[in-house]
C-alpha cells in the first residue's frame, strides 16, 4: 500500500476552467486528494469521428496535480457520443422486445458489436497515449458499473455468439438436452440455432437463464480485458473497474486480469454494518487493497434525493470503515453536484454552486484522522483464521432458483452468518480462493461445491486438519442450476457421514433444536433432518414430527472434522461451533478489525449511532485522540478508536 486516498468523482468537462481552478482550492480545504475522471466524457475527447481533444482534460489533471491531488483516469466507454451510436446502428443494445437503445443515458452498448470493440480501442489508446508516463495517473477505471442490464444486448450478434458460446460448452445439442432436462414439457432443443435467450415476459427455464448471464457476463470480461491490454502499453498504473455490490457479475472472474478491485456501493446508514461484509469480500478477490471508487456523501439520488437523510456522523463512519478493513481508497459521487441532467437531485461534497454541505465536514475530518494514522494502517495488515463462502454462482442460482419463497441468498450470508463475527477478522471468499491458513470455513447456502477445484480441495484441507461448517443447501446444484438424482448432495452426504431422511426448504421458523448439554434454540429458513452414518450428532430437532433426528452433525476427517447443518442456527451457536476467539469483548453494535504488522492495533468503529463499548485486556492508546484506555471503554455513536497497545 503506497498511500491512502480520499477521493471524488470530478467532472471538469461539466465546467468552465476557471471554476475548475476554483473547485481545485475547495478539494484541498475538504482534504480530498484524489479525483476520478473522465468516465462519461467521450463526447467532449472526440466531438467529431477521428478528431481528438484531451487538452482540456490534461490541463485539468495537471493542475490537480500541482495543488498535490492525483487522478485515476476513465475510458468513456460507458457513454458512446451520439454521433458514433446514430452513425453505427449495431454498437446500441437491443432489448428483449427487439427494440435499440435510445441514446438517453449510459450503458447502452452492445458489448459483442465488432464496431463497438473497434471504436473502443481507438479511443482507450488515444486517452492512453495522451496520458503516456503521466506521474499525476496512480490508476484506471475501466467503463462504469458494467454490468448486462435489461437482462443484456439482444441483438442477432449477441444471439449467434451465445449459441456458439452453448456449442463449446456442451459439444452437442442432446448434451445440452440431457442436462438441463429439456424433455421435460417437451422443450428439446433440434439443434443450437434453436436456443433463443431468455425473456422477462415468457416462462423462463433456470439452466437457460443461468447460461445467458454467464455468457453477457463472458463477452464483459473480454471487453474489459481488451482495454487494459490496451493501456498497458502506455502506464504501469494498476488497472480496475468499477463494480457494484452484488457478485452476480463474478468479481473474482472480472478482475482475474485486472489489478486492483474496484467497488461502488450506496448503502444506507442503516446498513452499515452490511457495508463492512462487502469490504471483508473485496479484500480477499485479490489479497490486496481495495478501492472504493463510488458512495454516497449524504444522499443518492437522480431527479429527486433518495436513499435517506444520513444521521449525523453516518458520514465520518462511513469514511473510517473501508480503511478499518484494508481499502486504500475511499472516493464519494460525487464531488459537487451536476447542474443539470438525470442526478441533479444528487448529494455531494459540495452543492451545485459550490458550497460545502454538513456531511462534507466529516469527511474532512476523517481524512486529518487518516493522515495521522497512515503508516500504522499501511504497515499493517488483516490476518483471518475464519473464510466464509460467498458464491457468485450461488448468487445467481438462488436468483433464478430460489428453491424457498423470498430468499435473498446476500441478506442471509450477511446477517445469518457472517454477522454472527462482528468482532472477529472474518475473509469473506469465492469458491476460487485458496483455502491455505483458514483453521475454519463457513459455507452457507453454497448450492455449487463441484466447481474451481474446491470440493477436491475442501476435501483435502479438512483431512490436513480444517473444520468445514457447511450447509444448510450446501452442494445442492450443479453450476447449470440442476439438482442431483442419487441424493440430495453430490457428496456431501457421505463426507460428512449421515443420511438425510427429511428435506423441507420452507422459510418459516417454525422448529427449534437441542444441543447435546439440552439447551433448546431456534432454527430458521430450512430443515434437513439426518440419521447418522459415521457422525455423531450436535443437536437434534425438538417436538413430535422430527423429534430425535439430527441437525447438526460432526464427523472427524483425518485430522479436521466437517460440521454439518441442516438449518440455520443462532449466532451463538455459531460461534461455538468456529471455536475462535474474538478480538476483544464489545457490545454488538461495534465492529472490531485487528490489525497487524511492525505496530498491532485494534480499530473499533461504532455503526448503529448509538454508545457503544470495548473492554481492553491492558492499556491501550488511541491514535486519533491520543488518550490512553484501559477496560470498559465507551465509544461515541458512530464513534472510531484506533487502538495500539503500549
Amino acid at each position: 500500500m503506497k498511500k491512502l486516498y480520499i477521493g471524488a468523482a470530478y467532472y471538469p468537462e461539466m465546467w468552465d476552467e476557471s471554476e475548475v481552478d476554483r473547485d481545485i482550492a475547495r478539494m484541498k480545504e475538504l482534504g480530498v486528494n484524489c479525483v476520478r475522471v473522465g468516465e462519461f466524457a467521450w463526447g467532449k475527447m472526440e466531438p467529431l469521428e477521428g478528431q481528438f481533444d484531451f487538452a482540456w482534460l490534461k490541463r485539468a489533471v495537471d493542475k490537480c496535480y500541482e495543488a498535490g491531488i492525483v487522478t485515476v483516469l476513465c475510458t468513456p466507454t460507458c457513454t458512446p457520443p451520439r454521433w458514433l451510436m446514430d452513425k453505427y446502428e449495431e454498437t446500441r443494445r437491443v432489448d428483449p422486445r427487439g427494440a435499440r437503445a435510445e441514446v438517453s443515458s449510459r450503458c447502452h452498448p452492445c458489448k459483442t458489436s465488432k464496431v463497438m470493440r473497434e471504436k473502443n480501442a481507438i479511443i482507450v489508446e488515444e486517452l492512453a497515449k495522451a496520458f503516456e508516463g503521466d506521474p499525476a495517473v496512480i490508476g484506471w477505471q475501466l467503463d462504469n458499473e458494467i454490468y448486462p442490464y435489461g437482462g443484456g444486448c439482444y441483438c442477432p450478434l449477441c444471439i449467434a455468439a451465445f449459441r456458439s458460446y452453448l456449442k463449446d460448452k456442451y459439444g452437442t445439442i442432446d448434451t445440452l438436452n440431457e442436462k438441463w432436462g429439456m424433455v421435460r414439457w417437451s422443450l428439446d432443443y433440434k439443434d443450437f440455432d434453436a436456443v433463443l435467450p431468455p425473456r422477462e415476459d415468457q416462462w423462463k427455464h433456470p439452466s437457460l437463464e443461468m447460461e445467458w448471464f454467464r455468457f453477457q457476463s463472458r463477452q464483459i470480461v473480454t471487453f474489459l480485458n481488451e482495454q487494459a491490454a490496451i493501456i498497458r502499453k502506455y502506464s504501469s498504473a494498476p488497472i480496475g473497474t468499477d463494480m457494484m455490490r452484488t457478485n452476480m457479475l463474478g468479481y473474482y472472474e472480472v478482475n482475474e486480469q485486472l489489478d486492483v478491485v474496484q467497488y461502488n456501493h450506496y448503502d444506507r446508514a442503516e446498513w452499515l454494518p452490511e457495508t463492512s461484509f462487502g469490504y471483508d469480500f473485496l479484500r480477499c478477490v485479490k489479497d490486496k487493497p481495495f478501492w472504493v471508487t463510488e458512495t454516497q456523501v449524504g444522499w443518492n439520488g437522480s431527479t429527486f434525493a433518495g436513499c435517506g437523510y444520513r444521521p449525523q456522523g453516518a458520514c465520518y463512519a462511513n469514511t473510517w470503515l473501508p480503511f478499518a478493513k484494508g481499502a486504500e481508497m475511499n472516493a464519494y459521487w460525487l464531488f459537487r453536484t451536476h447542474p443539470n441532467g438525470q442526478e441533479l437531485a444528487h448529494g455531494a461534497l459540495l452543492s451545485t454552486a459550490g458550497r460545502p454541505y454538513r456531511v462534507s465536514e466529516e469527511v474532512t475530518r476523517a481524512a486529518k484522522e487518516l493522515s495521522k494514522c497512515e503508516a500504522f494502517l499501511r504497515g499493517s495488515a488483516i490476518r483471518s483464521k475464519i473464510a466464509i463462502h460467498y458464491s457468485s454462482t450461488a448468487m445467481k442460482t438462488f436468483a433464478m432458483a430460489p428453491i424457498m419463497e423470498n430468499f435473498d441468498y446476500r441478506k442471509t450470508v450477511y446477517s445469518k452468518f457472517y454477522d454472527a463475527f462482528r468482532h472477529y477478522n472474518v475473509d469473506v471468499i469465492d469458491t476460487p480462493h485458496s483455502l491455505d491458513g483458514y483453521d475454519v470455513v463457513i459455507s452457507p447456502f453454497l448450492s455449487t461445491v463441484d466447481e474451481n477445484g474446491l470440493k477436491e480441495r475442501i476435501m483435502e484441507w479438512v483431512k490436513n486438519g480444517g473444520t468445514w461448517i457447511a450447509g444448510p443447501m450446501t452442494d445442492v446444484m450443479t453450476d447449470y442450476i440442476s439438482k442431483y438424482t442419487d441424493a440430495p448432495y453430490s457428496f456431501l452426504e457421505d463426507f460428512a457421514g449421515v443420511y438425510t431422511k427429511y428435506q423441507l426448504p420452507v422459510g418459516n421458523d417454525v422448529y427449534c433444536a437441542r444441543d447435546r448439554e439440552g439447551e433448546l434454540f431456534p432454527l430458521a429458513c430450512c430443515y434437513d433432518a439426518y440419521e447418522l452414518r459415521g457422525a455423531r450428532s450436535l443437536a437434534v430437532y425438538d417436538g413430535e414430527e422430527f423429534g430425535g433426528l439430527t441437525v447438526v452433525a460432526e464427523k472427524e476427517v483425518g485430522k479436521g472434522k466437517v460440521i454439518l447443518l441442516g438449518s440455520v442456527i443462532p449466532h451463538e451457536q455459531l460461534r461455538r461451533l468456529a471455536g475462535a476467539k474474538p478480538i476483544a469483548e464489545a457490545s454488538e453494535n461495534v465492529v472490531l478489525t485487528e490489525r497487524s504488522g511492525k505496530v498491532s492495533g485494534i480499530i473499533a468503529v461504532e455503526t448503529e449511532n448509538r454508545q457503544g463499548t470495548i473492554r481492553l485486556d491492558g492499556t491501550y492508546r488511541d491514535m486519533i485522540s491520543g488518550a490512553e484506555f484501559t477496560g470498559k471503554v465507551d465509544i461515541a455513536p458512530y464513534g472510531v478508536l484506533v487502538l495500539v497497545k503500549k
